[in-house]
This record gives structure tokens, sequence and C-alpha cells, in this order.
């Protein structure tokens, strides 16, 4: 049950130009009635009798097949096999790839078969895949053993791939399948072909499979009854995790807008207003304490927003993205300017918030307002035509079939969306855990970063249809065909300093793609590639051990540097780049003054509640 919102005594205002704010003033405007009224009409539902029976039908499929649509896989695989079937050419390339991987696994088990260890393998494995390291697996028969399930992954890339005339969508689609398959039958995910998993057993004479048995009964119990994964009930919202100290100081059906309290006697007069992502919780960026972004930037003197968004039910599969810009970006502009008036903002967005706040800067530039001193974007996409390892799941056969599970439940459940995540890094959040927690008998060590992950949202059926659509599928942004109130917004529009970070493991948002910054802003753009994956690579505190990163900035009218060019030129620096940041943002800061209040009453903006609010709780 979702934890109800009261309404706030905040009340909505007109948007009004306010003296002293070089432009316009953006405040709240969103009524607090029905989120069925704002929405303007009902999307998905009063569908004629056919219709109906096909959504209904690909709904129920969805259950079985966890959101993957069988048309979407059998279109790849057809097209795939047609064009492999009339291309003799590479069936013998294939064939004499077969045979020879045949020859040298078989050239390298009779050199094996009387040594113990020390030869050399006739495979590596990818520098990514760590399953195969531990010294064990380099004895006989082991060795062999593992280097035939590379050899065979090996092959099946050679069959998926290079086929003449299957479109790029299709084979990526063939080669990730085939992948999949093969990580399931890894020879480390089964006891008696895992020498570490033998070894461990006489060691501990089955112990260790006794605790996998009560470790599988455990995650199944927590599967079916909906519960966090063990561990996770360390890391509570307001209490381990999500504790800087703060407010709510404005509050509608969509958001709540935290101001926090400052820590220094004098702040940078430009507050910090950050959007997170709505498909996670707003805590990444304030977890624990010693690696809080929030903690860090108000300790540095800064006066700090967050947005945190509600975690939506059925009754608002109708809310879509102009709703989550209006009553998300547009109303906590418009909050921040009534605490801190006269004042430039500096805007920060994080991964699809990020992406939402070039939306709402850009129409805001569009229509002459100008509220930004600065945008900060962290492994952010505004250009989505190389999306990474998603854009297998992004297809109009896939899309549909995913709009139809949506539009049964009024939303994208928590983990119908980690499926497609857990699908691309199936070796390291599948499989691995099955062979530490099952095989192994280990306990999962839960850390604040983990327990975030698990603590997911739900996203409107509205609203995530019509980013995938809009965003991943027809790129609509960056080509100018993004329509806001009924006309399009261009990004060229953005014209102030931007920041921008990507991170070198990012299988979400890929640096290169977050790079594409570079064509199409029209202002002087910093960038920095962190080391790290998609969240770790921005929660990079300062003294966290081994990190690095890169930095440099392009101005407006620099000639453009490709990014294999641009990271083989920029030197590496080790420590966080969130020192680099600050000293970017005291750059565009005014000098430090006596710090705002916190809320306003005088402009209907008074606390209602200590942080981190209601949203975050939300189940």
């Amino acid at each position: 049950m979702s934890h109800a919102i009261p309404k706030s005594a905040n009340t909505p205002r007109e948007l009004s130009p306010k003296a002293g704010s070089g432009g316009k003033s953006f405040a709240p405007t969103v009524s607090l009635d029905s989120p069925k009224q704002q929405a303007g009409h009902r999307f998905g539902q009063d569908t004629e009798l056919p219709e109906f029976l096909d959504r209904a039908t690909h709904a129920g499929m969805a259950r079985f097949t966890k959101g993957v649509s069988p048309a979407a896989l059998a279109g790849a695989y057809l097209d795939w096999m047609a064009h492999l079937a009339t291309s003799p050419g590479k069936q013998i390339e294939i064939t004499q790839k077969a045979f020879g991987k045949w020859l040298r696994l078989s050239r390298f088990a009779m050199t094996c078969a009387g040594a113990q260890a020390g030869l050399d393998p006739c495979i590596e494995p990818l520098p990514q895949d760590r399953r195969f390291r531990d010294e064990a697996w380099q004895k006989w028969p082991y060795n062999v053993i593992s280097q035939g399930f590379l050899l065979n992954q090996q092959w099946w890339h050679n069959v998926t791939t290079d086929v003449r005339g299957v479109t790029r969508q299709h084979e990526n689609v063939m080669e990730f399948a085939s992948r999949q398959i093969l990580d399931a039958f890894s020879p480390s995910n089964f006891l008696l072909t895992n020498p570490e998993a033998l070894a461990k057993t006489r060691q501990e004479r089955g112990q260790n499979l006794f605790r996998g048995f009560r470790n599988w009964l455990d995650d199944l119990d927590r599967l079916q009854n909906d519960k966090p994964p063990a561990g996770a009930e360390a890391f509570r919202p307001g209490h381990e995790v999500a504790v800087t100290p703060g407010k709510v100081v404005y509050r509608n059906h969509l958001i709540e807008l935290i101001q926090y309290t400052p820590t220094t006697e004098t702040v940078r007069p430009e507050p910090i207003l950050i959007v997170p992502a709505w498909i996670m919780k707003y805590y990444i960026l304030d977890l624990s304490p010693e690696n809080s972004m929030v903690k860090f930037l108000v300790d540095q003197g800064y006066t700090v927003f967050m947005i945190s968004w509600r975690n939506p039910d059925a009754e608002d599969r109708d809310l879509g993205m102009d709703d989550y810009r209006k009553m998300g970006v547009m109303d906590a502009i418009g909050a921040v300017q009534g605490i801190v008036p006269g004042q430039k903002i500096h805007g920060v967005g994080y991964c699809l918030g990020g992406t939402l706040l070039s939306i709402a800067a850009a129409t805001i530039g569009r229509d002459g307002g100008d509220p930004f001193a600065t945008l900060s974007y962290f492994a952010s996409q505004i250009d989505f035509t190389e999306p990474g390892e998603l854009q297998l799941f992004i297809n109009d056969s896939q899309l549909t079939f995913l709009e139809d599970m949506m539009w049964d439940q009024g939303y994208l459940d928590t983990t119908q969306m980690s499926g497609a995540f857990q699908m691309i890094k199936s070796v390291d959040l599948v499989w691995s855990q099955i062979l530490h927690r099952y095989l192994m008998g280990d306990e999962t060590a839960m850390f604040d970063l983990m327990a975030w992950n698990a603590d997911g949202t739900r996203m409107p059926f509205r609203m995530h249809s019509e980013y995938l659509r809009s965003l991943f599928l027809n790129n609509e942004l960056t080509e100018g065909r993004f329509l806001v109130e009924g006309r399009p917004i261009s990004v060229t529009d953005i014209r102030v300093p931007v920041f921008s970070v990507g991170t070198a493991k990012d299988h979400v948002a890929p640096w290169k793609s977050v790079y594409k910054m570079h064509l199409y802003l029209d202002t002087d753009l910093t960038f920095a590639l962190a080391s790290g994956g998609h969240n770790t690579g921005i929660v990079s505190e300062p003294g966290h051990k081994n990190r690095s990163y890169q930095i440099a900035t392009a101005r407006h009218d620099d000639h453009y540097v490709d990014p294999e060019s641009w990271a083989a030129r920029t030197p590496k620096k080790d420590g966080s780049w969130w020192l680099d940041w600050v000293s970017w943002l005291d750059g565009r800061s005014g000098a430090p003054k006596a710090p705002p209040s916190i809320g306003n009453e005088n402009a209907g903006l008074a606390t209602l509640t200590d942080a981190p609010g209601t949203c975050v709780v939300q189940k």
C-alpha cells in the first residue's frame, strides 16, 4: 500500500514575472486535483473490443515472459536465420571456425592431461569475465572444461554476428540472447564442474550447501512476499541513509521538495536544485553521511534543494512526461525562487532526471526565461541513438508489448524494470549471486548502495510509454521534434555553462552517448569521465580508494573532438571529480552571504515535515 500524501499547505500560484530574477519566475502552477483530471485524457482506456482483446492477451503473456516480447525475439531470429540460410560463405566460415576450435581444444586437452598447471590457455576470457580467474580453474580437468566453454561462447558470437543483411538491431538481439543462454550453462554455475565450490564443499563437509539451501529458501520467501533483500532493513531512509538534516518545503501530487539545513555560517547566493531520476529514489545522492553528495555540497557552503518523486500507483497511470516536467522541475524551480528570490539556480540532473532537466531548460530558453546560472548532468543523455544494451529492448514490437503490460496494471513495476538491467549484467547480477549464495553458502554483504538499488519505484503507464517512444525509439529531443505545449523545443536554446559527467563502465548511459552533448549544446561544456559504473562512478566521494577521472572544457566555439581522441589526449587524475565540480561551481557563483530561511511562509512555502519526507518511504 502506498502512503497517502496529504495535500500541501502551499497554495499553487499562477506563472508570473518576478522583478530582479533576470527572466521569468516559474512559480508552482499545477493544481492538486486528481491526476486523472490533470492528464487531460485517459491514455489507453476505453478501448474497442478487438484492441482490448489484443492488449489483454499481450498482458497475460507478459506475466510469463517478464515483459520480453516473443514477437520481437521471433522477428530477430527469423531475420538472422533467413540470411544465414542464404549465405553459404558465412556457413563455410563458421564451419571452419568450429573445426578449428575443436582442434585447438583437443590439442590443449591432450597436452594438459598429464600436467597440473602452468599451461598457456588456448583462449583468454574477456577482461570483465572473472568467473575462471581462480587458480583451481587452471588445473585438469577444469581447465579443459572452462576452455571449452569459452571457445563455444566465442563460436556463437561468430555465428550470430556479421551475417550480411541482418539488421543491426536484430544482430544485437541474437548475440545478446545467445550470450544469455550460454551464461546460464556456464560450468561455474554447477557444483560438479566448479572446482572452487567442490573444494569448499569438501572443506566444510557440505555445510556450505546447507547454508546455500537456507539462503535459497529465504530468497524465495522474499520474492514471493515482496520483501527487500536480506540485510536491506539495516539501511532505512531517515535512519541510516538519507539522514542529512532538512525540511520538506513544498509538496504536490508528484513531488516533495527538500531544503537542507546549512552547516556553514555563509553560503553561496545561488542555490542548487537537484533533479534525480524518477526510476529510483532520490537518496542515491544522500546515502550514508560519508558518501552523501548532498552533505558534501552543504558542507561546501551551498543551499541545496532536492526533488523526491512520488512512487506512483495505478491511479497515476495517466501522468505523462509533461506532468513530470511541470509538476516536477517547473514547480520545484518556482518553490526555490520563492525561498531564494532574485537568484539564479545551479540546476543538477542525474540520469533521466538530467534528460528531464534538459527538456525543461530548453523549454524555458525557447520561451525567454533565464532561471539557471549553470546546469550539471550526471550520467545523463540527450541523444539516444546509442543508449547501450538497453537499446536491445527498444523497438516497436517490444514497446507495444510493454505498453500492453502496463495498460493492464497501470504502471511498470520495479521487478519488471529491474529484470532488463539484470539481463544486461546477468553474470554479475544473477549467476554470480547464485554461485556465492547457493553453492558457496555465503551471506550477501549488504551495503548502502545495494540497499538503495533494491528500493525501487514504479513508473506510470503514460509517462513510461511517452519517454521510451519519444526519446529512446525516435530520438526526438536532439532532432528538434520533441513537442512541449504543442511546439518543438531545441537543446541549442540551453546557453548557460554545462558540467557533464560520464562513467567509464556505464551500461545504462554509456559515456560516449553522454559525450554527444558536445554535438548539440551551444555553450561552454566541461566534461568529466569518471571511473566506475552508472552509480558507483557518480557516488565517488573524496577519499574513496581507486577512483580516477579525466576532465576537460570545450568552449562553445571550439572544434569538435571525437570521444576516442578526447580520452586519449585528456590526462587522468586520481581522486574524486566532486572537488573539480565544486571548484567549477564556485567560479560561477557569487560571494558567500547569510543563508536563506528554511521555507518561506510569506510565499506559501511553509515547512511541512522533516527530511527525508513521505515520498521516499512509499512502497
